[in-house]
Protein backbone atom coordinates (compact mmCIF):
# COMPACT_ATOMS: atom_id res chain seq x y z
CA UNK A 1 0.00 0.00 0.00
CA UNK A 2 1.68 3.03 -1.09
CA UNK A 3 1.23 6.45 1.03
CA UNK A 4 1.08 8.09 -3.14
CA UNK A 5 -1.74 5.78 -3.82
CA UNK A 6 -5.54 6.24 -3.64
CA UNK A 7 -6.04 3.12 -1.81
CA UNK A 8 -4.08 4.18 0.85
CA UNK A 9 -5.72 7.91 1.17
CA UNK A 10 -8.79 5.81 1.27
CA UNK A 11 -7.69 3.46 3.90
CA UNK A 12 -6.36 6.60 5.94
CA UNK A 13 -10.05 8.12 5.17
CA UNK A 14 -11.51 4.96 7.07
CA UNK A 15 -8.49 4.82 9.99
CA UNK A 16 -7.87 8.22 10.69
CA UNK A 17 -11.69 9.30 12.44
CA UNK A 18 -11.97 6.53 13.96
CA UNK A 19 -8.86 6.84 15.92
CA UNK A 20 -9.78 10.34 17.06
CA UNK A 21 -13.05 9.26 18.27
CA UNK A 22 -11.69 5.99 20.52
CA UNK A 23 -7.94 8.21 21.21
CA UNK A 24 -8.79 8.15 24.63
CA UNK A 25 -10.62 4.78 24.73
CA UNK A 26 -8.94 1.18 25.76
CA UNK A 27 -9.87 0.52 21.84
CA UNK A 28 -6.85 2.76 20.41
CA UNK A 29 -4.38 0.27 20.89
CA UNK A 30 -6.35 -2.58 19.17
CA UNK A 31 -7.69 -0.17 16.58
CA UNK A 32 -3.83 0.81 16.05
CA UNK A 33 -2.99 -2.97 15.85
CA UNK A 34 -5.65 -3.82 13.54
CA UNK A 35 -5.11 -1.05 10.97
CA UNK A 36 -1.38 -2.07 11.18
CA UNK A 37 -1.77 -5.08 10.26
CA UNK A 38 -4.04 -5.33 7.23
CA UNK A 39 -1.61 -2.01 6.26
CA UNK A 40 1.01 -4.46 5.70
CA UNK A 41 -0.95 -7.29 4.93
CA UNK A 42 -1.78 -5.83 1.72
CA UNK A 43 1.31 -6.55 0.13
CA UNK A 44 1.09 -10.23 1.00
CA UNK A 45 -0.98 -11.99 3.64
CA UNK A 46 1.43 -14.30 4.65
CA UNK A 47 4.19 -11.76 5.49
CA UNK A 48 1.88 -11.13 8.68
CA UNK A 49 3.17 -14.58 9.93
CA UNK A 50 6.18 -13.12 10.00
CA UNK A 51 5.80 -10.48 11.44
CA UNK A 52 3.79 -11.77 14.08
CA UNK A 53 6.01 -14.30 14.91
CA UNK A 54 9.27 -11.76 15.16
CA UNK A 55 6.69 -9.63 17.33
CA UNK A 56 6.07 -12.50 19.81
CA UNK A 57 9.57 -14.11 19.82
CA UNK A 58 11.11 -11.08 21.63
CA UNK A 59 8.35 -10.37 23.89
CA UNK A 60 9.04 -13.63 25.02
CA UNK A 61 12.47 -13.30 25.27
CA UNK A 62 11.70 -10.14 27.51
CA UNK A 63 9.02 -11.85 29.51
CA UNK A 64 11.76 -14.67 30.48
CA UNK A 65 14.52 -11.72 30.98
CA UNK A 66 11.96 -10.32 33.47
CA UNK A 67 11.58 -13.28 35.36
CA UNK A 68 15.37 -13.36 36.44
CA UNK A 69 17.66 -15.50 35.11
CA UNK A 70 19.93 -16.18 31.93
CA UNK A 71 18.90 -13.03 30.84
CA UNK A 72 22.28 -13.33 28.38
CA UNK A 73 21.21 -16.19 27.19
CA UNK A 74 17.34 -14.90 26.61
CA UNK A 75 18.90 -11.93 24.55
CA UNK A 76 21.18 -13.99 22.71
CA UNK A 77 18.35 -15.85 21.57
CA UNK A 78 16.69 -12.55 20.58
CA UNK A 79 19.53 -11.37 18.39
CA UNK A 80 20.46 -15.10 16.97
CA UNK A 81 16.25 -15.26 15.86
CA UNK A 82 16.40 -12.29 14.26
CA UNK A 83 19.49 -12.62 12.18
CA UNK A 84 18.48 -16.14 11.06
CA UNK A 85 14.83 -14.14 10.26
CA UNK A 86 16.85 -11.82 8.20
CA UNK A 87 20.00 -14.68 6.97
CA UNK A 88 17.19 -16.42 5.66
CA UNK A 89 14.93 -14.17 3.89
CA UNK A 90 16.98 -11.47 2.80
CA UNK A 91 20.69 -13.48 1.98
CA UNK A 92 19.63 -17.22 1.19
CA UNK A 93 19.61 -16.81 -2.01
CA UNK A 94 22.73 -14.61 -2.57
CA UNK A 95 24.68 -17.17 -0.38
CA UNK A 96 23.52 -20.22 -2.60
CA UNK A 97 24.22 -18.33 -5.81
CA UNK A 98 28.17 -17.54 -4.84
CA UNK A 99 28.25 -20.86 -3.55
CA UNK A 100 27.21 -22.15 -6.37
CA UNK A 101 29.64 -19.83 -8.06
CA UNK A 102 32.63 -21.28 -6.60
CA UNK A 103 31.36 -24.96 -7.39
CA UNK A 104 31.58 -23.55 -10.90
CA UNK A 105 34.99 -22.08 -10.72
CA UNK A 106 36.54 -25.14 -9.11
CA UNK A 107 35.15 -26.95 -12.05
CA UNK A 108 32.36 -28.79 -9.72
CA UNK A 109 29.31 -29.84 -11.90
CA UNK A 110 26.38 -29.79 -9.30
CA UNK A 111 24.90 -26.92 -8.05
CA UNK A 112 22.76 -26.20 -5.22
CA UNK A 113 19.07 -25.30 -5.70
CA UNK A 114 18.42 -21.85 -5.14
CA UNK A 115 15.79 -21.36 -2.63
CA UNK A 116 13.94 -18.42 -4.65
CA UNK A 117 13.03 -16.89 -0.85
CA UNK A 118 10.30 -13.74 -1.51
CA UNK A 119 11.83 -10.86 0.43
CA UNK A 120 8.83 -9.42 3.05
CA UNK A 121 8.90 -6.15 2.32
CA UNK A 122 10.25 -3.90 5.28
CA UNK A 123 11.74 -7.10 7.08
CA UNK A 124 15.36 -5.38 8.22
CA UNK A 125 12.83 -2.22 9.36
CA UNK A 126 10.73 -3.90 11.74
CA UNK A 127 13.42 -6.70 12.31
CA UNK A 128 16.14 -4.01 13.70
CA UNK A 129 12.79 -2.09 15.46
CA UNK A 130 11.97 -5.38 17.81
CA UNK A 131 15.55 -6.10 18.14
CA UNK A 132 16.44 -2.71 19.77
CA UNK A 133 13.83 -3.45 22.12
CA UNK A 134 14.93 -6.90 23.65
CA UNK A 135 18.46 -4.99 23.61
CA UNK A 136 17.86 -2.17 25.52
CA UNK A 137 15.73 -4.34 27.99
CA UNK A 138 18.62 -6.39 28.74
CA UNK A 139 21.01 -3.32 29.26
CA UNK A 140 18.13 -1.69 31.50
CA UNK A 141 17.62 1.11 29.28
CA UNK A 142 13.78 0.24 28.73
CA UNK A 143 11.40 -1.02 30.78
CA UNK A 144 9.20 -4.38 29.90
CA UNK A 145 6.01 -3.71 28.18
CA UNK A 146 3.39 -6.08 29.94
CA UNK A 147 0.68 -5.26 26.85
CA UNK A 148 1.65 -7.84 23.94
CA UNK A 149 -1.45 -6.09 21.82
CA UNK A 150 1.01 -2.56 22.43
CA UNK A 151 4.18 -4.04 21.87
CA UNK A 152 2.78 -5.64 18.72
CA UNK A 153 1.44 -1.86 17.50
CA UNK A 154 4.92 -0.70 18.36
CA UNK A 155 7.02 -2.97 16.00
CA UNK A 156 4.03 -2.53 13.34
CA UNK A 157 2.98 0.95 13.38
CA UNK A 158 1.91 1.32 9.81
CA UNK A 159 3.02 5.16 9.22
CA UNK A 160 6.99 3.98 9.71
CA UNK A 161 6.74 0.11 9.34
CA UNK A 162 7.63 -0.41 5.81
CA UNK A 163 11.06 1.57 5.35
CA UNK A 164 11.37 3.52 9.02
CA UNK A 165 12.54 5.37 11.11
CA UNK A 166 13.41 2.74 13.03
CA UNK A 167 12.06 3.78 16.41
CA UNK A 168 13.24 3.09 19.43
CA UNK A 169 10.95 1.62 22.33
CA UNK A 170 11.81 4.65 24.74
CA UNK A 171 10.65 7.16 22.43
CA UNK A 172 7.77 5.20 20.79
CA UNK A 173 6.25 2.89 23.27
CA UNK A 174 5.53 5.57 25.63
CA UNK A 175 3.53 7.77 23.37
CA UNK A 176 1.60 4.45 22.83
CA UNK A 177 0.83 4.14 26.66
CA UNK A 178 -1.23 7.02 26.67
CA UNK A 179 -4.06 8.93 25.33
CA UNK A 180 -2.44 11.31 22.42
CA UNK A 181 -3.18 14.98 22.04
CA UNK A 182 -4.44 16.20 18.85
CA UNK A 183 -4.42 19.45 18.09
CA UNK A 184 -5.23 21.71 15.07
CA UNK A 185 -1.28 22.23 14.92
CA UNK A 186 -0.55 18.43 14.77
CA UNK A 187 -2.88 18.03 11.51
CA UNK A 188 -1.59 20.97 9.93
CA UNK A 189 1.81 20.45 10.77
CA UNK A 190 1.07 16.73 9.76
CA UNK A 191 -0.58 18.02 6.41
CA UNK A 192 2.28 19.93 5.67
CA UNK A 193 5.31 16.94 6.07
CA UNK A 194 2.66 14.67 3.91
CA UNK A 195 2.61 17.20 1.00
CA UNK A 196 6.37 17.84 1.24
CA UNK A 197 6.72 14.20 1.31
CA UNK A 198 4.59 13.68 -1.52
CA UNK A 199 5.96 16.11 -3.34
CA UNK A 200 9.23 14.93 -3.32
CA UNK A 201 8.64 11.44 -4.02
CA UNK A 202 5.84 12.06 -6.77
CA UNK A 203 6.94 15.24 -8.61
CA UNK A 204 11.22 14.57 -8.01
CA UNK A 205 12.07 11.36 -6.87
CA UNK A 206 9.87 9.64 -9.59
CA UNK A 207 10.75 11.65 -12.72
CA UNK A 208 14.59 11.51 -11.81
CA UNK A 209 14.13 7.38 -12.19
CA UNK A 210 13.02 8.19 -15.49
CA UNK A 211 16.37 9.33 -16.50
CA UNK A 212 18.67 6.98 -14.29
CA UNK A 213 16.96 4.17 -15.32
CA UNK A 214 17.36 4.91 -18.98
CA UNK A 215 21.40 5.58 -18.17
CA UNK A 216 21.94 2.98 -15.81
CA UNK A 217 20.47 0.19 -17.66
CA UNK A 218 22.52 0.53 -20.47
CA UNK A 219 25.65 2.40 -19.10
CA UNK A 220 27.68 0.84 -22.06
CA UNK A 221 25.95 3.07 -24.87
CA UNK A 222 26.80 6.52 -22.94
CA UNK A 223 29.55 9.08 -22.47
CA UNK A 224 31.24 10.92 -19.31
CA UNK A 225 28.53 13.63 -18.69
CA UNK A 226 25.53 11.57 -19.23
CA UNK A 227 26.97 8.88 -16.19
CA UNK A 228 27.86 11.78 -14.69
CA UNK A 229 25.05 13.63 -14.49
CA UNK A 230 22.68 10.19 -13.87
CA UNK A 231 24.68 9.57 -10.98
CA UNK A 232 24.59 12.96 -9.80
CA UNK A 233 20.49 12.52 -10.51
CA UNK A 234 20.25 9.21 -8.43
CA UNK A 235 21.66 11.25 -5.56
CA UNK A 236 19.06 13.11 -5.46
CA UNK A 237 16.22 10.32 -6.54
CA UNK A 238 17.21 8.91 -3.48
CA UNK A 239 17.26 11.02 -1.07
CA UNK A 240 14.07 13.02 -2.73
CA UNK A 241 12.65 9.25 -2.47
CA UNK A 242 13.80 8.07 0.79
CA UNK A 243 13.30 11.05 2.95
CA UNK A 244 9.67 11.82 0.88
CA UNK A 245 8.95 8.36 2.37
CA UNK A 246 10.04 9.56 6.27
CA UNK A 247 8.32 13.46 5.48
CA UNK A 248 4.92 11.32 4.51
CA UNK A 249 5.70 8.58 7.72
CA UNK A 250 6.13 11.21 10.14
CA UNK A 251 3.33 13.32 9.00
CA UNK A 252 0.85 10.63 9.04
CA UNK A 253 2.06 9.76 12.45
CA UNK A 254 1.90 13.62 14.03
CA UNK A 255 -1.91 13.84 12.29
CA UNK A 256 -2.26 10.62 14.68
CA UNK A 257 -0.56 12.56 17.78
CA UNK A 258 2.52 10.45 17.36
CA UNK A 259 6.31 12.04 16.92
CA UNK A 260 8.34 9.97 15.12
CA UNK A 261 12.32 10.97 15.18
CA UNK A 262 14.15 12.88 12.14
CA UNK A 263 15.67 10.74 9.79
CA UNK A 264 17.26 13.28 7.65
CA UNK A 265 18.60 16.44 8.16
CA UNK A 266 19.88 18.16 4.93
CA UNK A 267 22.64 15.49 3.98
CA UNK A 268 24.37 16.95 0.83
CA UNK A 269 24.59 20.04 3.04
CA UNK A 270 27.60 17.51 5.36
CA UNK A 271 31.12 19.15 5.46
CA UNK A 272 32.41 15.73 6.87
CA UNK A 273 31.51 12.01 6.20
CA UNK A 274 31.15 11.84 10.15
CA UNK A 275 28.64 14.96 9.51
CA UNK A 276 27.09 12.91 6.33
CA UNK A 277 26.50 9.83 8.81
CA UNK A 278 24.78 12.10 11.26
CA UNK A 279 22.17 13.56 8.76
CA UNK A 280 22.08 10.83 6.53
CA UNK A 281 19.31 7.95 7.56
CA UNK A 282 19.71 8.81 11.52
CA UNK A 283 17.69 5.94 12.78
CA UNK A 284 20.18 3.48 11.11
CA UNK A 285 23.34 5.23 11.51
CA UNK A 286 22.19 5.51 15.12
CA UNK A 287 20.76 2.08 15.38
CA UNK A 288 24.41 0.71 13.99
CA UNK A 289 26.63 3.15 16.35
CA UNK A 290 24.59 1.77 19.21
CA UNK A 291 24.01 -1.75 18.87
CA UNK A 292 27.16 -2.98 16.39
CA UNK A 293 29.81 -0.44 16.78
CA UNK A 294 29.90 0.60 20.42
CA UNK A 295 29.45 -3.20 21.61
CA UNK A 296 32.54 -3.86 18.83
CA UNK A 297 34.56 -1.66 21.78
CA UNK A 298 34.03 1.95 19.91
CA UNK A 299 36.89 3.95 20.12
CA UNK A 300 37.77 2.86 23.94
CA UNK A 301 40.28 0.08 22.94
CA UNK A 302 42.84 1.93 20.91
CA UNK A 303 43.55 3.64 17.43
CA UNK A 304 43.69 0.55 15.61
CA UNK A 305 41.35 -1.37 16.88
CA UNK A 306 38.86 2.36 16.64
CA UNK A 307 39.47 1.90 12.67
CA UNK A 308 38.77 -1.47 12.40
CA UNK A 309 35.33 -1.39 14.28
CA UNK A 310 34.48 1.98 12.48
CA UNK A 311 34.68 0.13 8.62
CA UNK A 312 33.61 -2.97 9.70
CA UNK A 313 30.45 -1.03 10.98
CA UNK A 314 30.18 0.26 7.52
CA UNK A 315 30.45 -2.89 5.63
CA UNK A 316 27.75 -4.64 7.71
CA UNK A 317 25.90 -1.59 6.95
CA UNK A 318 26.36 -2.13 3.52
CA UNK A 319 25.31 -5.83 3.13
CA UNK A 320 22.27 -4.76 5.28
CA UNK A 321 21.07 -2.57 2.56
CA UNK A 322 21.00 -5.65 -0.27
CA UNK A 323 21.74 -8.83 -0.68
CA UNK A 324 24.72 -7.74 -3.70
CA UNK A 325 28.47 -7.27 -3.64
CA UNK A 326 27.86 -3.86 -5.26
CA UNK A 327 26.27 -2.98 -1.60
CA UNK A 328 29.00 -4.61 0.02
CA UNK A 329 31.52 -2.57 -2.43
CA UNK A 330 29.55 0.75 -1.13
CA UNK A 331 29.82 0.18 2.32
CA UNK A 332 33.25 -0.83 1.97
CA UNK A 333 34.04 2.29 0.20
CA UNK A 334 32.11 4.65 3.20
CA UNK A 335 34.07 2.57 5.46
CA UNK A 336 37.34 3.58 3.83
CA UNK A 337 36.66 7.01 3.38
CA UNK A 338 35.47 7.06 6.74
CA UNK A 339 39.27 5.53 8.40
CA UNK A 340 41.46 8.12 5.66
CA UNK A 341 39.48 11.54 6.62
CA UNK A 342 39.19 11.20 10.73
CA UNK A 343 42.25 12.26 11.62
CA UNK A 344 41.92 14.85 9.13
CA UNK A 345 38.54 16.38 9.84
CA UNK A 346 39.62 16.83 13.70
CA UNK A 347 42.40 19.27 12.28
CA UNK A 348 42.50 22.43 13.39
CA UNK A 349 43.18 23.26 9.76
CA UNK A 350 40.24 21.42 8.44
CA UNK A 351 37.70 22.50 11.30
CA UNK A 352 38.84 26.20 11.27
CA UNK A 353 40.63 27.46 8.00
CA UNK A 354 39.10 25.29 5.27
CA UNK A 355 36.37 26.82 3.85
CA UNK A 356 32.60 25.19 4.42
CA UNK A 357 32.33 24.87 0.83
CA UNK A 358 35.00 23.61 -0.09
CA UNK A 359 34.84 20.79 2.58
CA UNK A 360 30.76 19.94 1.42
CA UNK A 361 32.01 20.11 -2.12
CA UNK A 362 34.41 17.25 -0.98
CA UNK A 363 32.22 15.33 0.85
CA UNK A 364 28.80 15.32 -1.58
CA UNK A 365 31.74 14.06 -4.32
CA UNK A 366 33.12 11.02 -2.57
CA UNK A 367 29.10 10.21 -1.56
CA UNK A 368 28.05 10.89 -5.43
CA UNK A 369 30.69 8.69 -6.47
CA UNK A 370 29.96 5.89 -4.05
CA UNK A 371 26.40 6.17 -5.28
CA UNK A 372 27.73 4.67 -8.43
CA UNK A 373 28.04 1.25 -6.52
CA UNK A 374 24.94 1.81 -4.76
CA UNK A 375 23.01 2.09 -7.92
CA UNK A 376 24.78 0.02 -10.48
CA UNK A 377 23.41 -3.48 -11.04
CA UNK A 378 26.82 -5.13 -10.79
CA UNK A 379 29.96 -4.50 -9.82
CA UNK A 380 30.80 -4.53 -13.64
CA UNK A 381 28.60 -1.68 -14.40
CA UNK A 382 29.52 -0.05 -11.43
CA UNK A 383 33.77 -0.13 -12.51
CA UNK A 384 32.12 0.57 -16.25
CA UNK A 385 30.32 3.68 -15.11
CA UNK A 386 33.32 5.03 -13.04
CA UNK A 387 36.08 4.20 -15.56
CA UNK A 388 33.72 5.97 -18.47
CA UNK A 389 32.96 8.74 -16.44
CA UNK A 390 36.79 9.74 -16.52
CA UNK A 391 37.75 8.41 -19.91
CA UNK A 392 34.91 8.30 -22.35
CA UNK A 393 33.86 11.42 -24.35
CA UNK A 394 31.22 14.30 -23.10
CA UNK A 395 28.27 14.89 -25.06
CA UNK A 396 25.28 16.09 -24.59
CA UNK A 397 23.83 14.17 -22.07
CA UNK A 398 20.02 15.51 -22.63
CA UNK A 399 19.07 16.07 -19.18
CA UNK A 400 15.90 17.02 -18.02
CA UNK A 401 15.91 20.89 -17.50
CA UNK A 402 13.00 21.07 -15.46
CA UNK A 403 14.66 18.04 -12.95
CA UNK A 404 18.05 20.62 -13.01
CA UNK A 405 15.88 23.37 -11.92
CA UNK A 406 13.78 21.86 -9.41
CA UNK A 407 17.14 20.54 -7.71
CA UNK A 408 18.89 23.64 -7.46
CA UNK A 409 15.94 25.01 -6.13
CA UNK A 410 15.91 22.74 -3.12
CA UNK A 411 19.25 22.72 -2.91
CA UNK A 412 19.10 26.19 -2.67
CA UNK A 413 16.51 25.77 0.09
CA UNK A 414 18.49 23.88 2.01
CA UNK A 415 21.23 26.16 1.77
CA UNK A 416 19.53 28.76 3.16
CA UNK A 417 17.60 26.81 5.28
CA UNK A 418 20.89 26.48 7.22
CA UNK A 419 21.67 30.38 7.26
CA UNK A 420 20.72 33.25 8.71
CA UNK A 421 17.50 33.72 6.56
CA UNK A 422 16.38 30.24 8.82
CA UNK A 423 13.58 32.53 10.06
CA UNK A 424 12.32 33.95 6.75
CA UNK A 425 11.87 30.42 5.77
CA UNK A 426 9.75 29.62 8.66
CA UNK A 427 7.06 32.46 8.59
CA UNK A 428 3.92 31.49 7.98
CA UNK A 429 2.72 33.09 4.61
CA UNK A 430 6.55 32.07 2.93
CA UNK A 431 5.69 28.26 4.43
CA UNK A 432 2.03 28.51 2.73
CA UNK A 433 3.24 29.89 -0.30
CA UNK A 434 6.03 26.99 -0.85
CA UNK A 435 2.58 24.50 0.24
CA UNK A 436 0.52 25.99 -2.52
CA UNK A 437 3.08 25.59 -4.88
CA UNK A 438 4.10 22.07 -4.29
CA UNK A 439 0.14 21.66 -5.10
CA UNK A 440 -0.09 23.85 -7.66
CA UNK A 441 3.05 21.86 -9.82
CA UNK A 442 1.05 18.12 -8.80
CA UNK A 443 -1.93 19.91 -10.36
CA UNK A 444 -0.11 21.02 -13.50
CA UNK A 445 2.90 18.72 -14.50
CA UNK A 446 2.06 15.34 -15.38
CA UNK A 447 3.88 12.46 -12.97
CA UNK A 448 6.08 9.53 -13.97
CA UNK A 449 3.88 7.13 -12.14
CA UNK A 450 3.23 5.24 -8.80
CA UNK A 451 6.55 3.51 -8.20
CA UNK A 452 7.26 1.73 -5.06
CA UNK A 453 9.65 3.17 -2.59
CA UNK A 454 13.78 2.35 -3.10
CA UNK A 455 14.06 1.32 0.43
CA UNK A 456 10.92 -1.02 0.65
CA UNK A 457 13.51 -3.74 -1.48
CA UNK A 458 15.70 -3.41 1.64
Amino acid sequence: MLFQSWTFILFFLVVYPVYLLIRETRLRVPWLFAASYVFYGAWNPYYLLLILYSTAADYFFVTRMAKGGRRRFWVGASVVNNLALLGFFKYADFLVNNFNALLHRAGVGWSAPPPNVLLPVGISFFVFQSMSYTIDYYRGRVEREPSFLRYAAFVALFPQLVAGPIERAKNLLPQLRKAPRVGLSDVSDGLSLFLTGFFKKVALAASLALYVDRVYDAPERFGASALLLATFAFAWQIYFDFSGYTDMARGVARMMGVRLMLNFNNPYLADSLRDFWNRWHISLSTWFKDYVYIPLGGNRRGKARTYWNMALTMVISGLWHGAAWTFVAWGALHALGRVLTRELETAAFYRERLPRFVKQAFVFGFVLLTWTFFRAQSIHDAWLIVSRIFTAGWGDPKFPLLAAGLIASVWGYQFLYESKLRRFLELKWVRTSLAAGMVLYLLLVPGAGARPFIYFQF
